[in-house]
């Protein structure tokens, strides 16, 4: 294919399509592999075929994703001396690895080291690169191209008016990722080691999510291997939100991430209740972990009576006081409950393998198996360290005064223990109406028992209204392993949200963890990141404001009006420009704006469905609108939003959330009066 040597956004369309190409005969070589003859078993058959599919699918073509979005020509080769020849090297950056049938690179995946200044590189520092050049798409095709010069001190430094657009350009559908426009400040946490656990604290529009989700995607292809065998799992609010952003990392080759929430990983019961919030609040406090502990560990008894076993003619007595002694040494191993508990009758057993062999006996470790599994050893220690069932342990904390009193003592005062105890007796387990806060309970007095698997790395996003217990059963999650926490402290909505991150810190067993502040909002328009800033000082006093480093201002308008009709011509108005819109209420008001759109006319989806081309609207409660974004918002009453809430720091940081739900433009519509602190 001839390519013009004189038109550089012809040879650049070329490349891309030569790319394009090369991908498509990488996909046709793996589909082409035959394992018939290279494996053992059907056990190695089926994982490599397996290993083979994810790889197939990792080099899908996505055709309205640009395979590169930028091209660093370097002055020497990366790592290497002034060679003669090296000059001039250029790299095509991209989402993926493509080379050709030569196994020369043709895009360089965004996460290897070469592609690192694409990111990092400034007038300052340039990094040895000579030209950065960023590509504008239209769809799939590449339709323009902005240089610029590093080590030409004539040219000034310049916003780029291509990154502008792609940080701007109006969206339908899930979340994208955002390879193309990462900035230094993003980059260096996206690119932090793996044995290091890192807090992001940022306001709206600052791209912490994407952050975390592409660390997660440089930590997979840094320590590939190692996650391979110990595994990943990205943790969000809610389902909506998971689905909004579960396209994010497959559209950067990675099939094999986890997602869910935090009831997701304690789903030990069925949750069919709700808790009161001064409940909720007590049950979701660390001090809960110490009455737990208590209630397990209160099933030790110290035995009384000695263990005889007898083997043929011979007896062997273990006396109380040396009983006694093993069931102490194990207490002060601090080791699982159900740990202890397996090796105690291996610790009796080795008692009478003693006695043994000062009678003159050679007994084996046959022989002291058989001894731990004989009637009288199981007995004692049926006795001494009986079985602990968690939600059953739970349930009687929560049901019975005495049991509570007795392991909440200096713990939690008479007041709190009422607080949370169930005013009716229950069955059983079954027949529990558990609330998310118990099963949080239950997953803790799990751990206490067994061990919970640990994973090579948990990323937990909008961490600010996670309780402490529930950053303690995340934590359990990557006790082994590393996490990113990403969130907001204005941000929080509900009554035990987190107050500072060290502390959160400390309750997920990370407290060497680095906290990180990102302020440069690049979503949300200045006009409305400054308007929703006047709640700062009264939800979360100290906190930077985001300053917005966007050049378009954005849409902002408020709107007395005199009822729905209004509000949903308001809708009608922003549907008419280009990408996405959300219309967002008070949870109470949602009945009556669904009446009225479907009485115009006007199609709309819930949150966490794909918006399409013809329905490009979602109805929004404000309790579900945290980490959703949309090109145009209408935010319906927002004294109806704090008063939906159950105080008033709590309403304000859920309306605060939905002011900064808007990429390109915000309209306010209401006909009570604005909160006093919008004034």
């Amino acid at each position: 294919m001839s390519t013009p040597t004189d038109d550089p956004l012809a040879r650049e369309r070329s490349h891309l399509a030569s790319s394009r190409s090369a991908l498509r005969a990488m996909r046709e070589d793996a589909e082409s592999l035959d394992i018939r003859d290279v494996t053992a078993n059907w056990v190695n058959a089926e994982v490599l075929a397996r290993q083979i599919d994810d790889r197939i699918k990792a080099l899908a073509d996505l055709s309205d994703t640009p395979l590169f979005f930028g091209r660093l020509t370097y002055l020497h080769a990366p790592g290497a001396e002034q060679a003669e020849g090296a000059e001039g090297e250029q790299f095509y950056i991209g989402r993926r690895h493509v080379h050709d049938a030569e196994g020369d690179p043709m895009v360089i995946d965004w996460r290897a080291p070469v592609s690192q200044p694409f990111y990092r590189a400034s007038k300052k520092d340039p990094l040895d690169v000579s030209l950065r050049r960023r590509f504008g798409y239209t769809g799939g095709d590449l339709t323009a191209y902005e240089d610029e010069h590093l080590m030409d001190p004539a040219e000034a430094a310049a916003t780029s008016k291509l990154l502008q657009q792609e940080i701007e350009r109006p969206r339908v559908g899930p979340m994208r990722d955002i390879v193309a426009t990462i900035q230094p400040e993003q980059d260096e946490i996206v690119r932090s080691g793996l044995g290091g656990t890192v807090c992001v604290q940022g306001g709206p529009g600052t791209g912490k999510t994407a952050v975390g989700l592409h660390r997660v995607a440089y930590l997979l292809y840094a320590h590939r291997e190692r996650l391979a065998r110990t595994g990943t799992l990205v943790i969000g609010p809610n389902k909506s939100f998971l689905h909004y952003i579960e396209q994010v990392l497959p559209a950067l080759g990675e099939l094999t991430v986890r997602q869910g929430t935090v009831d997701d990983l304690v789903a030990h019961v069925e949750v069919r209740g709700t808790d009161e919030a001064p409940a909720a609040v007590i049950k979701g406090d660390a001090r809960m972990a110490e009455v737990l502990r208590r209630a397990v560990y209160s099933h030790v008894t110290m035995p009384a009576e000695p263990v005889m076993v007898v083997r043929g003619s011979r007896r062997w007595r273990v006396p109380a006081y040396e009983l006694e002694a093993i069931v102490r040494e194990l207490l002060d191993r601090d080791i699982r409950y159900g740990a202890a508990r397996e090796a105690l009758p291996q610790r009796i057993a080795h008692a009478v393998l003693v006695q043994m062999e000062r009678s003159g006996e050679a007994p084996d470790d046959r022989v002291q198996d058989a001894v731990a599994r004989n009637t009288a050893v199981k007995a004692a220690v049926k006795a001494v360290w009986p079985p602990v069932e968690p939600a059953k342990l739970v349930l009687r904390l929560l049901t019975d005064a005495d049991f509570l009193a007795a392991h909440a003592d200096g713990v939690l005062d008479e007041d709190e223990q009422k607080t949370i105890l169930w005013a009716k007796p229950v069955r059983s387990v079954k027949a529990a109406k558990w609330a998310a806060a118990d099963a949080v309970l239950i997953d803790e007095a799990t751990d206490l028992v067994q061990r919970t698997h640990s994973l090579g790395h948990v990323v937990l996003d909008e961490a600010q209204d996670l309780s402490p217990m529930q950053y303690r059963a995340v934590g359990r999650r990557c006790t082994t392993g590393s996490a990113t926490v990403l969130g907001d402290l204005a941000q929080g909505t509900t009554p035990w949200a987190t107050r500072s991150w060290d502390a959160a810190l400390a309750h997920l067993g990370k407290s060497e963890g680095v906290i990180e502040e990102l302020t440069a909002g690049f979503r949300v328009p200045t006009d409305v990141i400054t308007y929703a800033s006047r709640l700062l000082p009264h939800i979360a006093p100290g906190l930077t404001p985001v300053a917005s480093v966007r050049e378009n201002p954005g849409f902002f308008d408020l709107r007395e009006t005199a009822g729905t009709a209004e509000v949903v011509a308001a809708c009608e108005e922003l549907l008419r420009n280009e990408g996405s819109t959300g219309l967002i209420a008070a949870d109470a008001r949602i009945p009556e704006l669904a009446e009225a759109l479907t009485a115009a006319g006007i199609g709309y989806i819930d949150p966490g469905e794909e918006t399409t081309v013809d329905t490009r609207l979602t109805l929004v409660p404000a309790s579900l609108a945290k980490g959703l974004e949309y090109d145009y918002v209408v935010l319906d009453e927002p004294q109806a939003v704090v008063d939906g809430e159950p105080d008033e720091r709590t309403g304000l940081r859920r309306l605060y959330v939905a002011l900064t739900r808007a990429v390109s433009g915000l309209i306010v519509t209401h006909t009570a009066p604005l909160p006093a602190q919008l004034a």
